[in-house]
Formats: structure tokens, sequence, C-alpha cells
């Protein structure tokens, strides 16, 4: 069940990045990927990051998989909007997953006070400003 949830994530971030070619769209899609797996039914979200399961080596391997592979679609679309060499992405990308995992499991322990849209909308404009001061290297 653990693997099935955390491929759940992948997939929705890697068809949140292919979905436009719109960098800010992107983001926004990528972001809002995460809320829409904590808000999902059942316990997926908790199952995958805060359960027990996770200090079993197994499972923890499977966390970390999901969680590099959210990165490298990350980083891949960063490495070729913006010309950044792979570290730079990755590091870019490490900070958009970051901020959208935790901002989402933030909003889903605050009992949702700030609906949901807003709440993908704060989080995409705050991780847009920053990305958005990479220059694309091609039209």
């Amino acid at each position: 069940m653990l693997t099935t949830y955390a491929e759940e994530l992948v997939s929705r971030v890697e068809r949140a990045i292919s979905s436009t070619t719109d960098n800010q769209q992107r983001v926004h899609a990528a972001v809002a990927a995460y809320f829409d797996f904590v808000a999902g039914e059942g316990q997926a979200y908790r199952l995958v990051f805060e359960s027990d399961l996770r200090s079993e080596p197994e499972a923890a391997a499977v966390v970390e998989r999901a969680l590099n592979r959210c990165i490298d679609a990350v980083a891949a679309a960063v490495t070729a909007d913006a010309g950044l060499d792979t570290a730079r992405a990755r590091m870019l990308a490490v900070g958009l997953v970051g901020l959208s995992q935790v901002a989402a499991q933030y909003w889903l322990d605050s009992d949702q006070a700030v609906p949901r849209e807003e709440a993908v909308a704060l989080m995409s404009g705050l991780a847009w400003r920053g990305l958005a001061g990479f220059p694309l290297v091609h039209d």
C-alpha cells in the first residue's frame, strides 16, 4: 500500500510538470499536486510521510525514491528552461518539493484554515517569485 501511495504522489507531480510549458502554471500545478495528495481520501499522505513504517528500511527506501523522482521531475524542467547545471537545478527542485510538502502538511494539520485554492496560490506565488528570477535560456 505504501508503494501505491508513493507512486500516486510521483504520478501527480510528473503530470503537473508535463501539463503545460508555461513555467508559472507548472509551479502552480506542482504545488497543487501536493495539496491534492494531502486532501485526498484516506490517509495516503500520513502513511507516506508520517507513518511509523518509515523507520523500516524498505519503507524508508520507497519514500526516498518517490521524493527523488518528484525532485527529478522538477529539476528536469528547471534544467531545460533555465539552463542550470544539474546540481543547481536539483537544489531549486528540492526547495520547491520541500515547500510544497511542508506547506501542504501544515495546511492539513491546521484544519485547512485557509481554503485550498488560496493556500496553493500563496505557496505557488512564493515559489514562482523566486524561480522567475532565473531567465529562460530559450523561447
